[in-house]
């Protein structure tokens, strides 16, 4: 969860290489309920320079979104467009669609405990060591299934992956693409990472045209530790 209170997640809509994401929506929001883009700025805890720049970015790319009124009888102030109210619409429906495709999607593979970190720990898995939220009860040389649902599973390029210190995501997998699932506004795409079972990810199907992934294209997966969960084996 980031510093506006808005949840991770992959929900993500793109044009000419600007992503509109969670923090976007916020902002947006912020102004209609605020009325003027330095009140909402004010109201997120953000520069209104930082906010200013990002709507100027963001209308580059998805056309006019905040329409600002001088100053007269009634004050100035900022209101959405239209525009920014159906990208609003477009955001929210894309966010019921993962869900609903992420509560049915989970992947699970077994592994070992192999070593705790409080609430965390580290259990080993085909693939590799993965770290993952476990039971208090659970202890070292148990073993466990370890699950994560298809939403928090970032798929990147390798050639545009990050380093692997230079992201929050401390599980990270090389694969190849095993399946493609296309729909309306929303695909999945199933990782073979030497598992048994695939590891799936969700992704917007922009984000499937622009990276152009079909079956055999080498990946990086990653997803956070906070993201996973590992069930004891009865």
């Amino acid at each position: 969860m980031d510093s506006d209170g808005i949840p991770d997640a992959a929900v993500r809509i793109e044009s000419d290489g600007v992503v509109f994401d969670a923090r976007d929506v916020a902002l947006l929001r912020a102004v209609d309920e605020h009325g003027s883009l330095n009140a909402a700025a004010g109201a997120l805890e953000r520069s209104f320079a930082h906010a200013q720049r990002r709507v100027v970015e963001l209308e580059e790319a998805f056309g006019s979104l905040v329409e600002r009124r001088r100053g007269g009888a009634g004050g100035g102030g900022s209101e959405l467009t239209d525009r920014a109210r159906e990208l609003l619409a477009r955001f929210d429906r894309l966010g019921a669609e993962f869900t609903g495709v992420a509560d049915a999607t989970l992947s699970v593979f077994p592994g070992t405990v192999v070593e705790l970190h409080g609430e965390l720990a580290t259990v080993e898995t085909v693939p590799g060591a993965v770290l993952t939220l476990v039971p208090t009860d659970v202890g070292v040389d148990r073993e466990v299934e370890v699950s994560v649902r298809a939403d928090a599973v970032t798929v990147e390029l390798p050639e545009e992956a990050p380093a692997p210190d230079a992201t929050s995501a401390r599980n990270r997998f090389e694969g190849r693409v095993s399946e493609v699932v296309t729909g309306e506004a929303v695909g999945r795409v199933a990782v073979d990472v030497g598992t048994e079972t695939p590891l799936w990810a969700i992704l917007t199907t922009d984000s499937l045209d622009r990276m152009a992934l079909g079956v055999g294209a080498d990946v990086v997966v990653s997803f956070k530790a906070t993201a996973t969960r590992a069930i004891p084996q009865s």
